[in-house]
């Protein structure tokens, strides 16, 4: 009888311990979370630094705060009729005492789940209304962006500026507002936009157009990635969205309005691209190149990756990507190039005067 009692305590402590473990990863997770040093920290959902991620950050608290006192609850109550009403000796042979409906207790479990249930849905409902439903100021920065296997192409119709994978946006302020409103397209199946820092998840959707909004309230650098599972890349189908004072936005504006620099020096490099099915993807401002379905290179050399974010923006890299893009993105859709050494050295040459 002694091993018997003792295998069950030995269950139930197993249980427990199992979901301390579980609650002790939940927070080496957050703790992660925390990361912000070093070139590629780990996005912090807890360092919201626009006014949709504060929403969310709030919400978040309030509903963990709600869900967490319920697991307290529940699990006193849970441990106390373990503990109290456990198999004893003397009752092998004994019938429990039976206790039919109580209407004092249906009425708590039923009354009081509906009215959590409720709070949590007004609450959400409010901060759902405050972040789709904001005005737009006149002095909003307009962006379309368009998910691609395996890219992002961000547009500024009215400042004639197209870029893709890195996201420029200007610093807003309450005396300064300058919102960044992003209208959601897809050119191939669907995406989700999601910068954890800036704002919440949206999708992408083919034929269908959404929206969203940030105002970024500090500079700096702030990444991201696709949230839908699109396709064998989309792990690596990351964005960085480049917070900049408006001086410096609006620098940034400037050089990206500047036509392809065109340096004759490296006339060879130029015609291997115009030649070979570059022309057929990409588009480069002041040549032959109109392609849409890669990035556009005009300014290839003024971001820091390639790749979406898969590499830095290096000479090897590059040259490692033209000669073989599963090397760095295996099933990436660009395709090796096959060239000799020399056009793919002369063709790395031309790629990196443009700035």
């Amino acid at each position: 009888m002694a091993k018997k009692y003792t295998g069950e305590w030995g269950a139930v402590i197993g249980r427990v311990t199992g979901v301390l473990v579980i609650l002790v990863g939940v927070l080496l997770v957050a703790g992660l979370c925390t990361a912000s040093e070093g070139p590629n920290p780990v996005p912090n959902i807890f360092q919201p630094h626009s006014t949709p991620a504060d929403s969310i950050l709030h919400l978040s608290r309030f509903v963990l705060a709600i869900t967490g006192l319920i697991f307290l609850v529940v699990a006193t109550l849970l441990t106390y009729a373990v503990v109290k009403f456990r198999d004893k000796a003397g009752d092998a042979q004994r019938e429990p005492a039976q206790v039919y409906g109580s209407t004092q207790i249906e009425l708590a479990w039923t009354v009081i789940p509906i009215l959590i249930v409720v709070v949590l849905f007004l609450a959400t409902a409010r901060v759902i209304h405050a972040i789709q439903d904001a005005p737009k100021p006149a002095t909003a920065v307009e962006v379309t962006a368009i998910g691609h296997q395996f890219w992002w192409e961000f547009r500024y119709p009215a400042l004639g500026v197209v870029t893709a994978n890195e996201l420029h946006i200007p610093v807003s302020d309450h005396d300064h507002p300058t919102p960044t409103f992003l209208k959601l397209l897809s050119a191939d199946t669907d995406h989700s936009f999601w910068v954890p820092q800036l704002a919440g998840k949206t999708d992408l959707i083919p034929n269908r157009i959404n929206e969203m909004w940030v105002d970024p309230h500090s500079t700096g650098i702030f990444l991201g990635q696709c949230a839908q599972y699109c396709g064998t890349q989309h792990a690596k189908m990351l964005l960085r969205v480049s917070v900049e004072s408006p001086e410096e936005f609006q620098v940034w504006i400037r050089a990206q309005k500047q036509p392809a620099i065109q340096d004759e020096k490296e006339t060879a490099g130029r015609r291997v691209f115009e030649t070979t099915a570059c022309i057929n993807c990409h588009a480069v401002g002041g040549t032959n190149a109109t392609g849409r379905f890669g990035p556009d290179l005009t300014h290839l050399m003024s971001r820091g990756t390639i790749a979406a974010g898969a590499a830095q923006n290096t000479k090897e890299n590059l040259r490692m990507w033209i000669q073989n893009p599963d090397a760095i993105k295996p099933g990436s859709l660009m395709p090796a190039m096959q060239l000799t050494d020399a056009d793919l050295d002369a063709l790395v040459r031309y790629l990196e005067t443009l700035q």
